[in-house]
């Protein structure tokens, strides 16, 4: 796979970032006419937000917040100005959060990620992401058939029938989650079922290590993690250069101080913040309570063959730059990103899930992350607060002691992401490791709310962010 889904992925990063600034105070100028917006950005001339730190000074908005403000201002909390019968469809994710989905061609920006797995037009995908309510099976389908694909919309379970679908149709492809994919597979075996004809996949929504990654290309699937939101849709994907996830088209993204909006040094663990330049359904710098990482370092290129050398560090399989993403763990909510830089061997610890934000969802998913979840990240208004033996604001020792008060507040930070598989990405690029939520029911569904950081054009290109899948894909809420 040496083809890119289209010009964009191959624009130089200085390129990427002047156009995405020039369209964003058309964005602004949108997004208040809408009265939530409306209210946040009083004062804000457009025009002047053409820039990285114009922006950083606009008002963070958490993701933690809208089950309240959407409660108080139905449906959308009073963030979108078209009225919910314009839109195609209408979700809901834990919270409750709603979401419209958009009626134009791909609305969640899904199709490039199935092009960078290896999809094509003509192919057959066995989508079995949940149809219920979430917009995780509708993503998938949506952008299956945005690329040219027909899709089987299996939804996750009842293996029985799934066979007969797979030996009825033969698809070439599947999109669901990495656990459900295993369970087909072994299934099969059991039962002598014939599934051979699936030879690739985009995964997403749980965790995928290593170990699972190995076993699935030993049974001849060529297997891809992406990550996204309910809110943001897809925001990352994995390419083959394996050199973390891409950034998606159309994403500003930024490492903020958690709980304060801040940008933070190069290099520093913070929290990501997300601004969409979707016309119909803009986002203003969410918040996501997720956690990243930026390195220095020039940037990998951006396209489907294996990148060169240029990070910084060793070269790996879960290297990220900006827009690296890794899955992690599935969670209960959102999905969590932890990103961190590869520290030596003897130091390296078991897959994280501690968030910024617990307010949102906290930890859940495995039972592993529920008996942790008191370890994680409690808003308190604006200050984002430590659970667990740190009782006072997250940034105090910065405050009191400067330099060396930031050093500690960053090693706190960085034990707080402890994972299996780190990333690092280059100036621009991001690297972290989303949390999925799982949908009720049915095997570990994604509820698409996954985190992260994606490089803008979704393939790699010379110097475009990237993303890595860590060990989980991501739930869709």
């Amino acid at each position: 796979m040496t083809a890119h889904y289209d010009a964009l992925e191959t624009r130089e990063q200085a390129a990427r970032e002047a156009e995405l600034f020039s369209r964003l105070p058309g964005v602004l100028r949108n997004a208040i006419t809408a009265p939530a917006y409306a209210e946040r950005l009083k004062g804000v001339d457009p025009a002047t937000v053409t820039t990285r730190a114009a922006l950083a000074r606009l008002p963070v908005l958490r993701k933690s917040e809208l089950p309240a403000l959407h409660k108080a201002s139905a449906p959308f909390g009073g963030f979108v100005a078209a009225a919910p019968g314009s839109f195609a469809r209408l979700f809901t994710s834990p919270g409750p959060i709603f979401e419209p989905e958009g009626r134009q061609a791909d609305p969640w920006r899904g199709a490039r990620a199935l092009f960078a797995a290896g999809f094509r037009p003509d192919d057959i995908v066995l989508n079995t992401f949940s149809y219920h309510l979430t917009p995780g099976g509708f993503i998938f389908d949506a952008s299956a058939r945005a690329l040219g694909c027909a899709v089987i919309p299996a939804g996750p379970g009842n293996t029985e029938q799934q066979f007969e679908l797979i030996e009825a149709y033969r698809p070439v492809g599947y999109s669901g989650t990495p656990d459900f994919l295993k369970i087909l597979l072994d299934a099969a075996a059991t039962a002598g079922r014939d599934v051979s004809s699936i030879k690739r996949a985009l995964v997403s929504g749980a965790a995928f290590p290593p170990s699972l990654q190995a076993e699935i290309k030993a049974r001849g699937i060529d297997a891809y993690q992406a990550f996204g939101t309910a809110d943001l849709g897809l925001i990352a994907f994995e390419t083959e250069a394996r050199e973390g996830m891409v950034v998606n088209e159309g994403l500003i993204m930024e490492i903020v101080k958690p709980g304060t909006g801040d940008p933070v040094a190069e290099g520093d663990v913070g929290e990501i913040v997300v601004t969409s330049l979707d016309p119909h359904h803009p986002w203003i710098r969410l918040a996501l309570g997720d956690l990243t990482a930026a390195l220095p370092g020039p940037e990998q290129m951006r396209s489907h063959q294996h990148a060169d050398q240029g990070l910084d560090g060793p070269r790996r399989p879960d290297h990220q730059g900006q827009g690296h993403v890794r899955p992690s763990r599935a969670g209960r909510r959102d999905q969590q990103a932890a990103f961190r830089t590869r520290p030596p061997a003897s130091r390296r610890h078991a897959p994280g899930r501690d968030r910024c934000d617990d307010a949102e969802g906290g930890n859940g998913g495995s039972k592993r992350g529920s008996a942790r979840g008191d370890r994680g990240h409690a808003a308190d208004g604006d200050k984002a607060r430590w659970r667990g033996r740190a009782g006072r604001p997250r940034h105090a020792a910065e405050r009191r002691q400067g330099d060396r008060g930031r050093a500690v507040t960053q090693a706190r930070l960085r034990r707080r992401c402890k994972i299996a598989h780190h990333w690092r990405f280059s100036p621009g690029r991001w690297a972290f490791r989303p949390r999925l939520d799982r949908l009720g029911g049915a095997p570990a569904e994604p509820c698409i709310t996954p985190p992260a950081p994606v490089l803008p054009g979704g393939e790699q290109t010379g110097h475009a962010p990237s993303l890595q899948p860590a060990e989980s894909g991501f739930p869709w809420t």
